[in-house]
C-alpha cells in the first residue's frame, strides 16, 4: 500500500475554503485516494474518494494532480464544525454496488 503525508495540523479562516493536502508519491495505478475525518470521539466519518477525476460531492471536493502523486481535499466554506483530525487514505477499491 502507499504512504500518505498530511500536515500536522493547519488553520483556516472560518467560512473560507479549507484546502488539506496529501502526498501520496508510491501510489498505484488502481489504488483509490479516500479521505475521511474524524470529531472528538466519534468514528471516523467517510468525505470523499475518487482515483485518477477530480470529484465532488455536497461535504468536499478532491483534487488529484495529473500524475496522482498528490491530492488536495477542499471543504469549500469551513466552520468550527469541520474541526477535526482529517485522514488521507489510499487503498484498493472493492465495492459490491446494491441496486
Amino acid at each position: 500500500d502507499a504512504k500518505t503525508t498530511q500536515p500536522t495540523s493547519m488553520d483556516c479562516a472560518e467560512g473560507r475554503a479549507a484546502n488539506l493536502p496529501c502526498n501520496h508519491s508510491t501510489i498505484s495505478g488502481n489504488e483509490y485516494v479516500y479521505w475521511y475525518r474524524q470529531i472528538h470521539s466519534q468514528g471516523p466519518q467517510y468525505i470523499i474518494h475518487g482515483l485518477k477525476n477530480n470529484a465532488t460531492n455536497e461535504m468536499a471536493s478532491l483534487i488529484i494532480t495529473e500524475d496522482r502523486k498528490s491530492s488536495t481535499l477542499i471543504l469549500p466554506h469551513a466552520t468550527l464544525r469541520d474541526t477535526a483530525v482529517y485522514y488521507c487514505i489510499v487503498r484498493f477499491c472493492h465495492v459490491n454496488w446494491i441496486y
